[in-house]
C-alpha cells in the first residue's frame, strides 16, 4: 500500500481524489495505475500560499475543474499539476479568463504566466507563455510551434509525458519570467 509523503506545512487544502460523482459512480478517479498514488495524496501538497488573496479560490476551482472532466483529461490534468508544483514549489496558482460562456482557464504563475492548462475532447493543452525563449532538449512542445512567443504541449489520452524532463522545461519557464522581470527592473532606473 502507498503511503501519502511527509505532510507539507504550507498545504493549501485537502482533497480527496477517490470522490464519486453523483451522475456516475463509475467515473471516479481510479483508471490509471499511478491515480492509485494521486488518490493517496492531497492535491495542494507543495502548493505554497502566496500573499495573493486568490489563491485558495483559484486552486479550488482547478480542483472542480479536475473533477468535472471525469475522464482521462481530469487525471492528466490534476498530474501535471502535480509535476508543476513539484518542479516549482513557489508556483501560485490562478484562474484566468473566466467569461458568461467561457468557464476560464488554469493558470500557474511565477514571476509572469509559466503555463496554462486547457481541455479539449482530444488534447489537454499545456501552453508556455514564454515557450519559444525555453530550451526544449527532450522535445516536448508538439504544437505552437510557429509563433515566436509561445509553445504548447498537446497531451492526447493514452500518452505518458517524459516527468523528469517537464519538470526541467517548467523550471526553464520560471528561469525566462525571471529574467524577464529583472530586465524589466533595470530599463525602470
Amino acid at each position: 500500500m502507498l503511503e501519502a509523503p511527509a505532510r507539507n506545512p504550507r498545504i493549501i487544502e485537502t482533497v480527496d481524489l477517490r470522490i464519486a460523482f453523483a451522475r456516475s459512480p463509475a467515473a471516479t478517479i481510479r483508471s490509471n495505475a499511478w491515480t492509485g498514488w494521486l488518490a493517496k495524496r492531497t492535491i495542494g501538497e507543495n502548493m505554497a500560499t502566496k500573499d495573493h488573496p486568490d489563491n485558495d479560490t483559484a486552486s479550488a476551482k482547478i480542483t472542480k475543474r479536475i473533477e468535472e472532466l471525469e475522464d482521462w483529461r481530469g487525471e492528466t490534468l490534476a498530474r501535471v499539476r502535480q509535476l508543476i508544483h513539484d518542479a516549482d514549489p513557489e508556483i501560485r496558482e490562478e484562474w484566468k479568463w473566466e467569461k458568461p460562456k467561457s468557464p476560464g482557464t488554469p493558470v500557474w504563475s511565477h514571476d509572469g504566466i509559466v503555463c496554462t492548462g486547457e481541455s479539449y475532447k482530444q488534447v489537454v493543452k499545456l501552453t508556455f507563455a514564454r515557450g519559444a525563449s525555453v530550451k526544449d532538449p527532450k522535445k516536448l512542445f508538439n504544437s505552437s510551434l510557429e509563433g515566436n512567443t509561445r509553445r504548447a504541449i498537446d497531451l492526447r489520452e493514452g500518452e505518458a509525458i517524459n516527468e523528469a524532463a517537464f519538470k526541467q522545461l517548467i523550471r526553464a519557464a520560471v528561469a525566462a519570467n525571471s529574467a524577464a522581470l529583472a530586465q524589466r527592473a533595470t530599463k525602470k532606473k
